[in-house]
């Protein structure tokens, strides 16, 4: 683990995710994605208790107020694990087996494979209450620097057409568009039509990662 890392504005990035931190986490990270896991994971309480089983703090870097309130996390995966682990078993646990294997496959489609010298982010959120202070953008920018750590060449995340304010923001800290890829008929489950996939060299001023031709 890295040390703190100080950030303007009275918060503290950190690594991991606190023990204290745990359910209010869950309860954020299911407000901030309920539109496309709310029929994979709903309904909200067996969704949030269900968050709460599987987060794994190793995979996480948290903004911590002065007082020690959590403001924020950006989840990230490597071949090691994801910040939202589990598996049937645990979706087994709260959701039967029958509609484990179903809401499984529905969170099969929405998976992503970590690729050769890449970070794979794994979910950011900010509670209402910090957001326009920075913390997005401090977060995002730990999660560069755990990059950079683990020896990868660049941070990749993915951004739905209906969250443009977060696509505005990872535009500022120099991600840049790759590839869109639309859902069709898959949109009235998940709630969007596209998912952009933006890109970000570690340890590049600019960090733009150039189009594919």
């Amino acid at each position: 683990m890295t040390a703190a890392t100080d950030c303007p504005s009275g918060f503290t990035i950190v690594p991991g995710l606190r023990p204290e931190h745990v359910e209010i986490a869950a309860a954020g990270y299911w407000n901030a994605f309920s539109g496309k896991l709310r029929y994979p994971l709903g309904p909200e309480q067996k969704a949030v208790a269900f968050l709460r089983q599987v987060l794994n703090p190793s995979h996480a870097m948290s903004a911590v107020s002065e007082d020690g309130g959590f403001l924020g996390v950006a989840g990230f995966k490597t071949p090691d694990g994801a910040f939202v682990g589990g598996g049937m078993k645990e979706m087994a646990q709260f959701y039967g087996w029958v509609g484990g294997l179903a809401r499984g496959l529905l969170i099969g489609i929405l998976e992503r494979e970590c690729e050769k010298d890449t970070l794979l982010m794994d979910g950011i959120f900010v509670l209402p209450v910090a957001r326009g202070l920075g913390v997005g953008s401090a977060l995002l920018r730990a999660v560069e620097h755990r990059a950079q750590s683990l020896r990868l060449k660049q941070v990749r995340l993915d951004v739905i057409d209906e969250n443009p304010r977060a696509r505005a923001l990872y535009l500022r800290m120099g991600f840049a568009p790759a590839a869109t890829m639309s859902i069709g008929p898959l949109r009235y489950v998940f709630g969007f039509r596209s998912a952009t996939t933006m890109l970000k060299r570690v340890g590049d001023e600019q960090g733009l990662v150039p189009r594919p031709a």
